[in-house]
């Protein structure tokens, strides 16, 4: 029986030239979890990909964040306002709204738990942005699964706000996030699968896009979605 013909990536000598030894910025993509096909069973990864320019290219309807009532000019949230042309907003606005809401309900609602979720229509694509609480320069993971799943809720029976895409909240500029707690990480950053795991458990199902630090793993082997293969667990537990 003749062996299959060998698939080739690239045109010419550009599969000899571009060998992933040579770029420090990459992952090592594995295949991801089989069985049954079923749809909203998972959360996929966007390893390498640009969130602005897929935004931008009308991939998404719905984008998911963070805000803050003190400054958002180094958020993600910032460079939308700005690049999307329809938008009204921008990010003085944004933190003039985010700390009108935040005064608001520290008055009227003060014993409600945080975070809320504050809503930025920018015409072509709407912002469901998880409010910063309040006197904090960070997020917890606690605060990450009560404010997804107010998100989880909000995109429920709503196909006119899909599809979703997510940031990873992790290496964050604005509005970084920690573990919490009272131990000693307290307010060190989660681990990824942390945060896939926090985001599922709440609900969620769109697309997470991952960090560019993180594109610097390929010494590790990383999955294009969420739950992992069973096997993770299996060899976690000391199974072969």
């Amino acid at each position: 029986m003749a062996s299959p013909n060998p698939v080739r990536l690239y045109e010419g000598d550009a599969e000899s030239l571009l060998s992933a030894e040579h770029y420090p910025d990459r992952v090592s993509l594995l295949p991801g979890s089989g069985g049954k096909l079923q749809p909203g069973q998972r959360l996929r990864i966007l390893w390498g990909q640009d969130m602005l320019r897929d935004i931008l290219d009308g991939r998404y309807r719905t984008v998911v964040c963070g805000v803050n009532d003190t400054d958002n000019s180094h958020g993600i949230i910032a460079q939308l306002c700005e690049l999307v042309t329809t938008s009204q907003w921008s990010a003085r606005s944004v933190t003039s709204y985010a700390k009108l809401f935040q005064e608001s309900v520290s008055v009227h609602a003060a014993h409600d738990r945080e975070p809320y979720v504050l809503k930025f229509d920018l015409d072509s694509v709407l912002i469901l942005a998880l409010l910063r609480p309040r006197g904090r320069d960070h997020f917890t993971t606690d605060d990450l699964h009560r404010g997804f799943v107010t998100v989880s809720k909000m995109l429920a029976d709503r196909r006119d706000r899909g599809p979703v895409c997510s940031v990873s909240f992790l290496n964050a500029r604005a509005n970084r996030l920690v573990t919490g707690g009272s131990g000693g990480d307290a307010k060190s950053e989660p681990s990824f699968e942390a945060v896939l795991k926090t985001m599922y458990h709440a609900g969620f199902r769109g697309d997470v896009y991952t960090s560019p630090l993180m594109w610097k793993f390929a010494n590790v082997g990383v999955f294009p979605s969420y739950p992992f293969p069973e096997g993770v667990e299996r060899m976690r537990a000391g199974s072969s």
